[in-house]
């Protein structure tokens, strides 16, 4: 009987699949290259739970990304600050974007 119940506990852990944890679609973000470029950056079926630091815009330190647009099926929380930190951020759900006077630093979906 014990080798059974092992033999279900294996196929449950195996039964699990690693993708569940990650949200279906695509985020995208605008930011100004270096060379004053204008240039799109993206998320591809980003981990959920795990805060993102968007690419940073290589024009000058400490500046932002802008106009985030959430195309993922998981609802993403923008930060202005890095790791997810601060009291300035905002919640687009699924299929929603804001404009490009929404700023961001990072990003994490639940």
């Amino acid at each position: 009987m014990a080798g059974g119940a092992a033999v279900t506990a294996a196929v449950l852990l195996v039964a699990v699949p690693g993708s569940a944890t990650a949200a279906t679609g695509q985020f995208r973000y605008s930011y100004t290259t270096a060379d004053g470029y204008e240039a799109v950056g993206f998320l591809r079926d980003p981990d959920s739970g795990q805060c993102t630091n968007l690419t940073p815009p290589a024009s000058e330190p400490g500046s932002a990304s802008r106009a985030p647009k959430n195309h993922t099926d998981a609802t993403a929380t923008v930060f202005l600050g890095t790791d997810c930190e601060g009291d300035t951020y905002y919640v687009l759900p699924p299929g929603k974007g804001a404009s490009d006077r929404l700023l961001v630093r990072s990003v994490i979906f639940s």
